[in-house]
């Protein structure tokens, strides 16, 4: 069941109303939420529900094992990582496992045929499975590290694990963030209600009416990669990174408004990635939920930068390659993860030789310099093989003066401009206080609102799944 589909609708509405009604009957309220929260995924496919019910139960009692039984506690957590990356390798890359290894015996004028001998439920990909998987593991590994005292309540636990909001797409919520606001009691005031309604509102807007009409242009560019000029390939993936940003950021913003109608509070998912002024802080502001989750279980486990130059280069590209595969059973991510590592360990050697000779650079330069390689490293993301991903950089970076398409292509343009607009007001509202000092809050955010409103209704674009779906 997507957000952007009827069914929602009919699902939401009908949920609020029993939400609503429950009023300070927790446990129940628990229970609908969960068992809404089972209708919301089974939607989908009903059958991979035993798989989030199964992991779920299995790090609920490792964690409290893991708690009562210090002396054996590695071994449950060594459980608990057995069984969620299991599930994931089985589902998520056994057939890309089976393609490399045919690949290698091939070199060996060797034929089998692996790919023919999986079960035919490793080609399903269970939706979310990513998302839901990582949050779990992120729960005991906190026990394991004594961050956080696990929960004997099932309802509380699986209400953090499977709340509907995020469950396939994000953001991924820790339990020492979530569990709290279940121990206190939640009023929704009018103010919060009005903030969930806004944030909905723009998760929409983004979605529908910026990314849905930018993917429109931007798979019809890749559907068939003819000769074009480098211009028009900056601005495919120029369309691509807003259609992306704005899919996963529209996503994040319905999950954050849900939970606040709710009385839950979700953090802050995307802080507007395309204004960062290095690689480093794009990081630091894209996908926030994923990159802290891997700074914290992956990063700084294998020792971030505190073991020399070298070994930070090692445990920075180690993280950003698996960083690249939790996206995707793919080649491609790969080398996506790859070319963001590449990036970054170039922009530590070039800063550390400007702060040692005291050379400092604009940060419009640097900011520019930073989106330029962003664009190229999408290029790898959105690429479906290695070959199209030479034809495009190589285009790319053509001398060609021909500009004909940009008269064949003028609506993409508009909602490329309109992205601009969108993303430019969120900043310009939040930095010049002359705009808050003359501001009339709320009549003109019921203007901007409707606006909105109208734009989904009436400029939606054609309906397509989140991007983050099939991760």
């Amino acid at each position: 069941m997507s957000f952007n589909s009827l069914p929602f609708l009919v699902f939401i509405l009908l949920f609020f109303l029993f939400w609503f009604k429950l009023k300070k009957k927790t446990n129940i309220k628990y229970l609908c939420l969960i068992v809404s929260s089972f209708i919301f995924y089974g939607w989908w496919d009903w059958r991979f529900l035993f798989l989030i019910v199964f992991s779920g139960f299995v790090d609920f009692f490792a964690a409290i094992l893991i708690n009562g039984y210090r002396k054996h506690a590695k071994l449950f957590l060594i459980l608990s990582f057995f069984v969620n990356l299991m599930s994931l390798s089985v589902f998520k890359y056994s057939s890309f496992l089976a393609d490399q290894f045919e690949n290698i015996f091939e070199i060996f004028s060797i034929s089998i045929q692996l790919k023919d001998k999986l079960p035919e439920f490793t080609y399903i990909l269970p939706v979310g499975i990513s998302f839901y998987t990582f949050q779990s593991m992120s729960y005991t590994i906190d026990v394991y590290r004594k961050n956080l005292k696990p929960t004997n309540n099932v309802l509380h636990f699986f209400s953090y694990l499977v709340m509907f909001p995020q469950l396939v797409a994000g953001p991924i919520i820790r339990a020492k963030d979530f569990l709290e606001q279940l121990n206190r009691e939640r009023k929704v005031s009018g103010i919060e209600f009005w903030n969930g309604i806004k944030l909905i509102i723009i998760g929409y807007f983004q979605k529908t009416v910026i990314a849905d009409n930018l993917g429109v242009f931007v798979d019809h560019a890749f559907a068939g990669v003819n000769n074009q000029p480098g211009l028009y390939w900056w601005i495919v993936m120029l369309c691509f990174a807003f259609q992306i940003y704005f899919d996963f950021s529209g996503y994040s913003q319905i999950a954050r408004g849900l939970a606040k109608l709710m009385g839950y509070h979700f953090k802050m998912n995307f802080n507007h990635p395309y204004l960062a002024i290095s690689l480093r802080d794009f990081w630091n502001r894209w996908h926030i939920s994923l990159s802290t989750w891997f700074r914290d279980f992956v990063y700084i486990p294998l020792g971030g930068s505190k073991k020399g130059r070298l070994k930070s280069h090692i445990n920075m590209w180690i993280t950003m390659l698996l960083s690249g595969l939790w996206h995707g059973a793919n080649i491609n991510f790969i080398l996506w993860g790859g070319f963001h590592a590449a990036g970054l360990s170039i922009e530590r050697i070039i800063k550390q030789f400007f702060t040692k000779s005291n050379i400092k650079v604009a940060s419009f330069i640097t900011g520019a310099l930073t989106i330029i390689y962003v664009l190229i490293a999408w290029v790898f993301f959105r690429s479906t093989s290695i070959e199209q991903i030479g034809t495009v950089l190589g285009q790319m970076f053509q001398l060609n003066l021909n500009y004909n398409f940009i008269e064949e292509n003028i609506n993409p343009l508009i909602f490329l401009l309109l992205a601009f607009v969108a993303e430019g007001s969120y900043y310009f509202e939040r930095e010049v206080a002359s705009f808050k000092r003359f501001k009339k809050q709320y009549d003109l955010e019921v203007f901007q609102y409707s606006l909105m409103i109208c734009a989904i209704v009436f400029f939606r674009g054609p309906e397509q799944e989140f991007i983050y779906f099939q991760f």
